[in-house]
C-alpha cells in the first residue's frame, strides 16, 4: 500500500502561491503535503522561504484530508527543541492524525545567518539532534520537565496542548548513522531519490533494519519515504542546478548567492542522472517502480519547474492512479 505526496517548494515559491498549490494537491488526490523549512533558500535569484509553521496552520485550515510536515526541520539550532516541541503539539491538536515531522542535522544555509553561529562538526550536531528527539519525546508525554543535557535545558516544562496519540517523526537519512537511528527512534525515514540505487539497497534500508532491530521493533511498522525528484522536461531541471552538488561543495555555505554561483558549472547530462526526466508518464512510472521494488511505499513527488498547476495536475491524472492500482493505497483514495 503506497502514500503518495506532493513536496511543497518553499525555496521556490512564496507563501500564498505555495499555499494554492497544496490546497490544489490535496484536489488531484495527492495524499499528503510535505513542505521545506528554509531561511535561506538554495538560489538567491528569484527565491523564497516563507516560514513553515505559519505556513502549515494554514495549509491545515484550506485543507480536509492530507497528511501534512516538515522535511525536514532541524530542531537543534536556530530553534529550541521545546519550542519545537510546543509548535508541532499545537499542529497536531488542530488537524488531528494528519500531521507528521521530519527532522535532519541541519545545513549552514539555514542555521548560520539566523544565528551567526558557525555550523558545528557533523558529530556534534548528531549528538544535538539525538538530545533534542529525547527532550521533544518528554515533552510530548511528560509534564514540568526539568531536562539537564548537554546541549539543551528546561526547568518544570509542560506543553499543555498535545495530541494524545502523539506526533509521529521521520528521520532525514543520507547515510547508515542516520538511518540507524530513524529505525531506533522515528517512526520512520526520509530520503532521496537521484543516488545510486546500492547506496539505497545495501546501506540506507539494510542500516534502518538495523536500528528498528535494536530497539527491539518491527521495520515492517515503521514508514520508509523518499522524495522523488522528478521532471517533465530538462528546461524546469535548470531550475534546480544546486540539486546536484555535492555535499562537500554545500557544507559551511550559507549564503544563496555563493551556492548560485557554485552550480553555475552542473550541465544538462548530470541534472538528467539526479532528476527523472521525461515528458512520458509511462517513464515516470518505470522509474519509480525502482524505488517501490527496493521497499520505498511512502513517495513524495518534488516537480521542479515553474508551472506547478500542471505537474500537480498531470500527476495527479496520469501517475498516482497507475501506482495504486498496481500497489494499492494506504487511504482508499478517499477524495478525487
Amino acid at each position: 500500500m503506497l502514500e503518495l505526496g506532493y513536496k511543497a517548494s518553499a525555496e521556490q515559491f512564496g507563501p500564498r502561491q505555495l499555499l494554492d498549490f497544496g490546497v490544489f494537491a490535496e484536489h488531484c488526490g495527492f495524499d499528503s503535503v510535505l513542505v521545506s523549512d528554509h531561511f535561506h533558500p538554495w538560489e538567491h535569484t528569484g527565491g523564497h522561504s516563507p516560514f513553515a509553521w505559519s505556513w502549515l496552520g494554514a495549509l491545515g485550515e484550506r485543507t480536509q484530508h492530507v497528511r501534512i510536515g516538515t522535511s525536514v526541520v532541524c530542531p537543534t539550532l536556530r530553534y529550541h527543541p521545546s519550542i519545537v516541541a510546543q509548535a508541532m503539539a499545537t499542529l497536531a491538536v488542530m488537524y488531528p492524525r494528519r500531521v507528521f515531522f521530519g527532522v535532519g542535522t541541519g545545513e549552514a544555509l539555514n542555521e548560520t545567518p539566523a544565528t551567526g553561529i558557525e555550523m558545528p562538526p557533523y558529530k556534534e550536531r548528531y549528538e544535538r539532534l539525538v538530545e533534542a528527539l529525547d527532550l521533544m519525546q518528554r515533552l510530548w508525554t511528560e509534564e514540568f520537565v526539568t531536562f539537564d543535557g548537554k546541549y539543551y535545558h528546561t526547568r518544570g516544562a509542560t506543553i499543555y496542548d498535545v495530541p494524545p496519540e502523539g506526533v509521529p517523526i521521520y528521520l532525514a537519512a543520507s547515510g547508515a548513522k542516520m538511518a540507524t537511528l530513524a529505525g531506533r527512534v522515528g517512526n520512520g525515514l526520509i530520503t532521496t531519490s537521484g543516488k545510486p540505487m546500492e547506496l539505497y539497497r545495501d546501506t540506507i534500508l539494510p542500516a534502518f533494519e538495523r536500528g528498528a532491530q535494536q530497539a527491539g521493533r518491527h521495520s515492517k511498522a515503521l514508514d520508509k519515504m523518499i522524495e522523488m525528484k522528478v521532471s517533465f522536461s530538462i528546461e524546469d531541471d535548470r531550475q534546480w542546478p544546486t540539486s546536484v552538488l555535492g555535499q562537500e561543495e554545500k557544507v559551511g555555505v550559507y549564503d544563496p548567492r555563493e551556492l548560485e554561483e557554485r552550480a553555475r558549472h552542473i550541465t544538462d547530462d548530470a541534472l538528467i542522472k539526479r532528476w527523472i526526466t521525461s515528458p512520458d508518464p509511462d517513464y515516470h512510472v518505470q522509474e519509480i517502480e525502482k524505488y517501490i521494488e527496493l521497499g520505498f511505499t511512502n513517495l513524495v513527488f518534488h516537480g521542479p519547474g515553474d508551472d506547478q498547476v500542471h505537474f500537480i495536475q498531470a500527476y495527479g491524472a496520469e501517475v498516482l492512479p497507475r501506482l495504486r492500482r498496481k500497489y494499492g493505497s494506504r487511504y482508499g483514495r478517499r477524495y478525487a
